[in-house]
């Protein structure tokens, strides 16, 4: 029976996705008391920020166009935001936050911050810090972009 190789670093990819699938899971909970959802939150942080369109809210937001135009929907049933032509290019729409999307987004930041808080207190209180500037290390530097594979050629075989 063959065996299993040796693992010699921490399985750094199975504690992110775990830890990320956790706390999303506690974020959608806790987000959905005030009837929004996580990417909701998300979207009205990315519009709030600046005047951005919908496809540089959904780069920003790691969402397929499919899930963003439900997730722009989504809002604009709600009143929190609306869909406005860009400026410079009419084809293009920007998302804009209405007065009540301000409110619950803010309200949601209460919410996301609140469950973050709660995360990190499981840490002794002098490593938090060290944590945080950690995660963020490998997310601003080695971990800042994706690689994208590019599927192997195969030489085209000849007809014998």
């Amino acid at each position: 029976m063959a065996q299993l190789p040796e693992r010699t670093v921490p399985d750094l990819t199975g504690y992110l996705t775990h830890a990320g699938h956790v706390l999303e899971t506690q974020l959608s909970a806790a987000l959905a008391e005030i009837g929004l959802t996580l990417r909701m939150q998300c979207v009205l942080r990315h519009a709030l920020e600046a005047e951005r369109t919908q496809i540089q809210i959904a780069e920003l937001a790691y969402m397929d166009k499919t899930t963003m135009v439900v997730t722009v929907d989504a809002l604009e049933k709600a009143g929190y935001a609306e869909r406005r032509p860009f400026a410079t290019d009419r084809r293009a729409r920007i998302i804009a936050v209405t007065d009540a999307g301000a409110e619950i987004a803010a309200a949601g930041q209460q919410i996301v911050d609140r469950v973050h808080a709660e995360a990190l207190e499981a840490l002794a209180a002098p490593h938090r810090k060290t944590f945080v500037e950690s995660i963020t290390a490998l997310v601003d530097g080695p971990l800042a972009t994706p690689t994208t594979a590019q599927p192997v050629r195969r030489s085209r075989q000849r007809a014998s």
